[in-house]
Formats: C-alpha cells, sequence, structure tokens
C-alpha cells in the first residue's frame, strides 16, 4: 500500500453553507465554548460514520425489500 503524503494545504476544505446551518453552527460554538471550525469537525467525525451505517442499512433494506417481493409474486403465482 502506497503512503500517503501530506502536502501543506492538503488538508483544507471550502465548503459553502446556508446562512440558517452556519448561524446554528456559530450557536453551538457559542454555546459549547469552542470555535465554529472545531463544531463543524465534531459534525463531520459523528456524521461520516452515520451516513456510512445509513447506507449500509438502505442497501440491506432495498435488497430484503426485492426478496419479499419476489417471494409475494411466486405465491401469487402459484395461487392462480
Amino acid at each position: 500500500m502506497e503512503e500517503l503524503k501530506k502536502l501543506r494545504g492538503e488538508h483544507c476544505l471550502n465548503v459553502f453553507v446556508s446562512f440558517e446551518l452556519k448561524n446554528n453552527l456559530q450557536k453551538l460554538a457559542e454555546r459549547y465554548d469552542r470555535t465554529t471550525a472545531d463544531i463543524v469537525r465534531a459534525v463531520l467525525k459523528i456524521g461520516i460514520p452515520m451516513m456510512e451505517g445509513l447506507s449500509q442499512a438502505e442497501e440491506i433494506m432495498m435488497k430484503e425489500y426485492v426478496q419479499l417481493f419476489r417471494k409475494l409474486r411466486q405465491v401469487r403465482h402459484l395461487k392462480e
């Protein structure tokens, strides 16, 4: 596996958000005596695993739904 080399500025990310979201992040930062950047980092660290889990759950749900639909179609075909 190739080792990743960190380059200056490669870890930066500029993101445009709505005015409301920015205000919510700033309010959280003030409430918990943190910087807005700290709050954004925390939200991303927490949110990424949650989104991965949701995505995986959606895949499983779709597979199960397709299997259930096929079984119901087979049962309906047998009744005819």
